[in-house]
């Protein structure tokens, strides 16, 4: 159904239109949340899978370190600063495999039945990044119960906790939508897994999550300022240690997260029609 055009195509034509783009665009968003969330509810056990990979991070590495004090992490406990570090760590591994279920998609038809729907394909491309952030909070909730349950301090409020949110929703995005590029580009689960591998290690170690940037060789310290991981690390950081030292302001942080995460939907809504092929 199409809007009435007003006699003036400059002024009053234009609202209506943007208005109503808007409106499809966030109801295609939500139709893709919904899809993802009823898969979900259908087969949880990915996420208890995965709820063990952080539980033995924090719980022996953790714990290891913080007894041996080898790595110096200023006015905080070892623990308090690994605690955002794997929660990044978490987002970006659930995230990063997320392509798999493209590529599972593709050979059941239904990212053909995408490409045909009315929605663009930067929105086709949104709507899969912001259904990986609801496998990140589900994770974001688990590290976060068992840094509680190991009583490390952590600072809960409701600002701090909506704050994370948003971290977390910007970090999934981000990282699904690489791993919805690499799946573009490959034709098999096989290929990806590699692939996938060979990415997120050199993410997560070429970061701040386990260590400060401080004690990087100098050749590293450059490749970690320029990997998204670390300002998602430090926007966790920010957030759930307020007394800790970061490397830049908060709004530095998500102002990155928000213009990679923008470049990269672009890049796979162009690559987007190669997953139907």
């Amino acid at each position: 159904m199409s809007l009435p055009v007003s006699s003036d195509p400059g002024a009053g034509a234009a609202r209506p239109s943007v208005a109503r783009r808007l409106e499809e665009a966030a109801g295609q968003l939500a139709v893709l949340v919904g899809y993802e969330a009823r898969k979900l509810a259908h087969d949880p056990t990915e996420l208890l899978l995965r709820a063990v990979q952080p539980a033995l991070w924090l719980v022996v590495f953790g714990s290891v370190f913080s007894v041996l004090h080898a790595i110096p992490t200023g006015s905080v406990s070892y623990l308090q600063f690994l605690t955002p570090g794997i929660l990044a760590q978490s987002v970006l591994f659930i995230a990063i495999f997320y392509g798999i279920a493209s590529i599972r998609e593709r050979e059941l038809g239904i990212i053909t039945k995408f490409l045909v729907s009315p929605a663009p394909r930067t929105v086709l491309v949104a709507g899969r990044g912001l259904s990986a952030s609801l496998r990140g909070l589900s994770q974001a909730t688990v590290v976060i119960l068992l840094a509680v349950g190991l009583s490390v301090p952590l600072s809960l409020s409701l600002p701090a906790l909506l704050g994370v949110v948003v971290a977390i929703v910007l970090g999934s995005a981000l990282f699904s939508t690489l791993s919805m590029i690499i799946a573009s580009l490959v034709r098999t689960q096989e290929k990806f897994l590699g692939i996938g591998q060979l990415v997120t290690m050199p993410l997560f170690f070429a970061s701040n999550a386990i260590y400060p940037l401080s004690i990087m060789p100098s050749w590293l310290r450059p490749v970690a300022l320029a990997n998204p991981l670390t300002y998602l690390v430090d926007a966790l950081r920010i957030l759930l240690l307020p007394h800790a030292s970061s490397l830049f302001p908060l709004g530095v942080d998500l102002g990155v997260l928000v213009g990679v995460t923008v470049l990269l939907t672009f890049v796979c809504a162009a690559l987007y029609p190669r997953m139907a092929q």
